[in-house]
């Protein structure tokens, strides 16, 4: 037998191996020789109607059994075995072995598509696995993880996947060792000895081949975690599927459906309870794990991760701090920090020295390491006694103002600001350590707006947590660091605001300012209040004190003095801090805990806005998000204060949250719709507008609202329906032949019923604000998207294929629907008019839940996936395609497809949602004639100067109509008008 398939292609499957043979049936060698060529006569003779495999990657039993119907003609005496069906016709969609899934594996990897198979040869999913997947470590199963088999077996030769090592040695290698979080072998193993004997009497490779293969599948649980009886009688609907069928078992429902459905799977575990936690959600959002219950069996089995920061005594951060201080002496006395100006200077340094060299060193360092540009640096020295007084063997090129008496922090700071002559002065403590990029930041901070007079940033102390976020000046002339004690990735310390000052362990401030307001105070010697007088100085001269969290700091607290002599002299200056400035703090808040929100910034001429959306607005996600992330953005830049509070808790981590909005945007992505009404209490009149974004949210929402409503501006609510469903469900219900549902106006007037509470309506085209004015609203406004043009260079001639760009969030999903739709129906004629070197991609967010497999078989289609930077996709497609059947809203993907100047084919249906007549700014295609679809895509994938018209007007369209400026403009008169105020 040569392993040629019937098309005459090669794949590891397809031959006979006769080694493997003899060791899988030892008893067969004295009947058949040891020829191979007689193995393999005796197995095509005898071995097949035996039962036999003819090598590793093909399991007759296996295949018999999952496919009865191959079985029935096996005994009929079509087929001489399944093996023999599999080469025939089988290879193109039935799986061959227990631990592969053709339907999995195009699934779990999306770069694996029909046409990227032919392209390189294969003629298979499973060719692909066994050629290449397997030694890539793909998985081809839910129950084999090559990493679990490779770290279980590390003295077993590598020169293969460990698939192919697996099955190759019989499978006993994993007979009683974990593949996956789904199957439990030892378990298994003790809990039913009986298996052990048979495979100790070679019925079976392992436990895991006779969990999935034996003839009773209902009378095994495949581990401590899921038992087969309670789940049949707990979810009924789950039995009669199984009688027909359509599941081996319950487990085999389970792990298919029912664990994304969170059903218990035994008595003893709330699986639902267990998916809230938010880090679990990240796990499965990050690709740790696949779902709930394989997170749990994982915690179960090797204890739980937490990401919590350890509780460190601040006498050991302390310790700590000044003991890696200490450590670096042979360093800093081998190398020394240089400071030598090569130009002129950017900012100017001030730091205040007496005693303390290795703290000292270690600041300087951390501040030579944090910026590489010019730095003029002037050590004030205040009657130092150690190693601080020979400053100079350690660095060069400082400036240096020496005092032979303890001449105290204001006093030296002072003298050192007449050496002063870069355009920024940044005063900064010795017993710090500053983080990447804190002095650039400080000095883009002060760039960024010429009313900015001041920056400094987020101080931790040594034991990991915040010193500072910014400080208050209360009413009696009493200060405090905004959330000491706090985690320093709370959101509330990580966004950018205005405050009344912050300390002077980093504090930036111009240059000119600060000599014409002649530094600070002397009456505040030796220190304590002088910051904060200073920064009330620049209040009342026209200028904002700045905290800017990505200027982060580390500090050893009181390390330069005794805390209970700075207690005593902040002591004596309150009482004068006080009296100087006794009608600036007639403005400021009383001292209460229950105002730190409303006393951490000083009231700004913007509004301050609540945004209440599903989920943090990330722009990958598609479906909405990018809009109201356009729409924070847009609120951001007209100067409001946004906060913006999720009804689900986000499962992305602030890695992934922080960079996708602007850095002034306050971000609650540590709460949820549960904590709605205490955060409301807590802020308590803080807010001047809530914006709902999402009609269903309205209904979540105003219960809260309604027994909150003494703490919010309830006259100025907005509700942004962000699409209005009733039209998309009536469109879709159309489609599918549904007579009976209700008519648009009717689903429009039930869909908006909690409407009635909000003040003004933002519908995203002129269509969905028709229909919100037929349910009965009158103040209703349009506000679509904005796209900055960025049209990609590639000429018409270099590029290849169609594209399409939109997100998956489940299985009614309108793209989802759509693609279907297109793969089935209008592809086909696509496939007998194109080239065959004409792809067709699919990108963009899809829930991990859903299967794109089908997609993915079709002939030219490849799977690409969420990308962060979608231009190299639209400069290398020719035509962008987006064949929706039914939606509501606005088609962003068509904004952004025009934006980077592809021209596109659209559905009618989107082609009004966005205004665009058919053959101006795009072509339109017919639903109902997937011919005509398919004639608009070929005539526009062959048309140039169609090509280059249609380009042109699309991007002359954005700039007019969705362009900032316009933007902003509209946003700003919506929420200037809500209420009618």
């Amino acid at each position: 037998m040569d392993n040629l398939t019937p098309l005459g292609q090669r794949a590891l499957w397809a031959g006979f191996d006769a080694e493997w043979y003899r060791s899988r049936y030892p008893g067969i060698a004295s009947e058949s020789g040891e020829n191979p060529w007689d193995l393999e006569a005796f197995y095509q003779a005898q071995g097949c109607r035996l039962g036999h495999s003819p090598n590793p990657y093909f399991d007759e039993a296996w295949y018999l059994i999952a496919n009865r119907d191959v079985a029935a003609q096996v005994e009929s005496g079509v087929f001489p075995s399944g093996f023999a069906h599999y080469l025939t016709t089988g290879f193109i969609d039935r799986s061959p072995h227990w631990l592969f899934s053709d339907r999995y594996y195009l699934a779990g990897n999306t770069d694996i598509t029909r046409s990227r198979l032919e392209e390189a040869g294969f003629l298979n999913a499973y060719d692909h696995y066994l050629a290449a997947g397997d030694s890539e470590f793909r998985a081809g199963s839910l129950f084999f993880v090559p990493e679990f088999f490779d770290a279980a077996q590390p003295d077993m030769a590598k020169n293969m996947g460990p698939f192919s090592r697996f099955v190759q040695n019989h499978c006993a290698a994993g007979s009683s060792v974990r593949l996956s979080w789904y199957f439990d072998p030892e378990w298994y193993l003790q809990r039913y000895p009986r298996v052990a004997e048979e495979i100790a009497a070679g019925k079976w490779s392992c436990a895991l081949q006779h969990y999935l293969i034996n003839p009773t599948p209902r009378d095994f649980d495949p581990s401590p975690f899921f038992s087969e009886k309670y789940y049949d009688s707990v979810h009924v609907d789950v039995m009669p599927a199984v009688e027909k069928g359509q599941f081996r078992n319950a487990y085999d429902h389970f792990i298919q459906f029912g664990v994304f459905e969170c059903r218990k799977p035994h008595p003893e575990i709330d699986l639902a309870a267990y998916f809230r936690a938010v880090d679990v959600q990240a796990e499965i959002q990050n690709g740790r794990f696949r779902d709930a219950f394989a997170s749990y069996v994982s915690r179960r089995v090797n204890g739980g991760v937490s990401e919590e920061q350890p509780f460190v005594p601040e006498h050991l951060g302390k310790t700590l701090f000044s003991g890696r201080a200490r450590s670096l002496r042979p360093l800093f006395a081998r190398q020394k920090i240089d400071f030598l100006l090569q130009g002129s200077p950017a900012v100017s340094v001030i730091l205040v020295m007496f005693n303390q060299i290795d703290l000292t060193l270690n600041a300087l360092d951390s501040l030579r390491r944090c910026y590489a540009g010019e730095i003029e640096l002037i050590l004030a020295d205040s009657g130092s006694a150690d190693e601080s007084r020979h400053i100079e063997r350690y660095v060069t090129g400082a400036k240096r103002v020496r005092f032979n008496y303890n001449a105290g922090y204001l006093e030296s700071c002072n003298a050192a600001l007449a050496h002063v002559t870069a355009p920024v002065t940044l005063f900064m403590n010795n017993d710090i350590l500053l983080e990447r990029g804190a002095v650039e930041a400080a000095l883009f901070r002060l760039a960024a707006a010429p009313e900015n007079g001041a920056v400094g940033g987020k101080v931790v102390r040594t034991n990991g947590k915040l010193q500072e976020a910014g400080c208050i000046i209360w009413r009696d002339g009493s200060t405090e660091g905004y959330l000491r004690d706090a985690d320093p990735n709370i959101p509330e310390a990580n966004f950018v605001r205005d405050v009344d000052f912050c300390s002077g362990v980093f504090l930036a401030i111009r240059t000119d300012i600060l000599k014409q307001l002649g530094g600070f105070d002397p009456i505040y010697k030796p220190a304590y209040f002088e910051e904060t007088d200073l920064c009330i100085r620049l209040h009342e001269a026209g200028y904002k004190v700045v905290y800017d969290p990505a200027i982060m700091i580390t500090h050893q607290e009181y390390s330069s003095g005794d805390a209970s002599i700075a207690t005593v002299m902040m002591a004596r200056n309150q009482p004068i801090f006080r009296r100087k400035n006794r009608a600036f703090l007639r403005s400021k808040y009383p001292r209460n805990a229950e105002l730190l929100v409303q006393a951490r910034s000083p009231r700004m001429r913007g509004q301050r806005i609540l945004f209440i959306e599903d989920r943090i607005p990330l722009r990958h996600l598609g479906s909405g998000f990018t809009r109201s992330n356009d729409i924070v953005g847009a609120m951001a830049a007209l100067g409001h204060s946004v906060t913006v509070f999720p009804v689900y808790q986000p499962v992305e981590n602030i890695l992934q949250i922080y960079c996708d909005f602007p850095d002034t945007v306050e971000i609650i992505h540590d709460r949820e719709l549960k904590d709605l009404a205490e955060f409301i209490r807590a802020r308590s009149g803080f807010f001047d507008s809530l914006w709902i974004a999402r009609t269903h949210n309205a209904d979540r929402l105003m219960p809260i609202f309604m027994a909150e409503s003494k703490h919010l501006p309830v006259k100025r609510i907005v509700l942004d329906t962000e699409a209005v469903a009733a039209s998309r469900v009536t469109a879709r219900n159309a489609l599918h032949g549904k007579t009976d549902a209700e008519p648009l106006n009717k689903a429009a007037r039930q869909e908006l019923a909690s409407a009635y509470s909000c003040h003004t309506i933002v519908a995203v085209n002129e269509i969905d604000a028709a229909i919100i004015r037929g349910a009965g609203f009158n103040d209703v406004s349009v506000l679509g998207h904005v796209r900055q043009l960025a049209p990609t260079p590639r000429p018409f001639a270099e590029r290849r294929g169609f594209l399409f760009v939109g997100a998956i969030h489940d299985q009614d999903s309108p793209n989802l629907d759509g693609l279907e739709w297109f793969a089935g129906h209008v592809l086909p004629h696509l496939d007998t008019a194109l080239p065959e070197d004409v792809p067709i991609t699919i990108a963009g967010y899809v829930n991990r839940r859903i299967d794109l497999s089908n997609l993915g078989r079709a002939r030219r289609i490849n799977l690409a996936g969420p990308a962060d930077d979608l231009a190299p996709l639209y400069d290398c497609h020719r035509v962008f395609f987006a064949p929706t059947r039914f939606a509501g809203g606005i088609p962003f993907k068509l904004h952004e497809a025009a934006s980077f100047g592809l021209p596109i084919v659209a559905s009618e249906l989107l082609a009004r949602q966005v205004g665009w007549p058919d053959g101006t700014n795009l072509l339109a295609g017919d639903i109902t004639d997937p011919a005509q679809f398919a004639a608009q895509m070929l005539r526009l994938y062959g048309d140039e100067p169609l090509w280059h018209r249609l380009r042109d007007a699309a991007l002359a369209r954005l700039a007019t109509e969705n362009s900032e400026a316009f933007y902003r403009a509209t946003l700003s008169e919506i929420l200037e008008n809500v209420g009618g105020l």
